[in-house]
């Protein structure tokens, strides 16, 4: 048995949820990200095949062609990392070697760290004749407050992986929800941001605060038993369910069941047992 518990890093699945959240919001967030977290301005900006094939095929997570306000050209390259590679330094020179034989224009390459804490990756490598290095940045360095002031949700949302500075975690993530509701449109469109916050809140291991939340601050949006599940994080156990309509909502035993599919009597079991606790 090993002396120290290894630390939790997202599995597959995770990484995937993360991956196509950002991948359903990257245009819409590339050039916030750009300004205020790469401080690049850029006056033009041309997207770029991802596949960069030579002996083997690449796809940066976004490649760009960009023109800055300084009048410079180059390529722009951005990846998001949720945890520490050991490998990335020498797949940033991989792609870096390709890019330059492909466009043969100045390469900027930045990988973007969205997990919890500082990024231990390394960033250098050197060689007999190489000397390499690419930029790390983590977004928990940048005020969350310059993403929440946007009036698109897609940027709002990635306010949970910033920096809440002097705000405490329930303050920040109560502003969040109210952005995102006066920025949002029909609730199909909020449901579909309130998930992709609750995915990454879990970056921050901050989903049972947002959780308790959600649950105070958007009970209006609850209607059916599927939305209870999805606004309590979609727990799977009908007891859970039970459990958080009793401690935060003003419903009958009868409601509650209704909305858990469950029975009355299952409900008085459970408000049993949280009443002798």
């Amino acid at each position: 048995m090993e002396a120290k518990k290894k630390k939790r890093q997202p599995n597959g699945q995770q990484s995937s949820q993360y991956d196509k959240i950002f991948k359903e919001n990257l245009e819409a967030v590339i050039s916030s990200i750009m300004q205020n977290v790469l401080e690049i301005t850029a006056v033009s900006m041309e997207e770029l095949p991802d596949d960069i094939q030579h002996t083997k095929e690449r796809k940066p997570d976004t490649l760009k062609k960009i023109t800055d306000d300084k009048g410079k050209t180059f390529i722009l390259q951005i990846e998001f990392q949720v945890k520490d590679d050991d490998e990335m330094v020498h797949r940033m020179l991989d792609y870096k070697a390709m890019l330059i034989r492909k466009y043969r224009l100045p390469i900027y390459q930045y990988v973007i760290f969205l997990g919890k804490g500082q990024p231990k990756m390394e960033t250098h490598l050197t060689d007999v004749g190489l000397a390499f290095e690419y930029n790390l940045l983590a977004i928990n360095s940048v005020d969350y407050k310059i993403f929440l002031k946007s009036n698109r949700p897609e940027e709002i949302v990635l306010s949970v992986l910033a920096n809440f500075g002097q705000e405490t975690s329930e303050s920040a993530l109560k502003d969040i929800i109210s952005r995102l509701e006066e920025t949002t449109s029909g609730d199909l469109a909020l449901k579909r941001y309130f998930k992709q916050l609750r995915i990454l809140a879990q970056l921050r291991k901050l989903e049972q605060k947002l959780k308790n939340i959600v649950m105070d601050s958007i009970a209006k949006y609850i209607d059916e038993k599927r939305d209870v599940a999805f606004l309590i994080g979609q727990e799977k156990t009908e007891e859970r369910i039970v459990r958080n309509l009793l401690s935060k909502m003003s419903l009958t035993l009868e409601q509650i069941a209704d909305i858990a599919g469950v029975s009355v009597g299952f409900v008085k079991s459970v408000q049993r047992q949280l009443t002798e606790k």
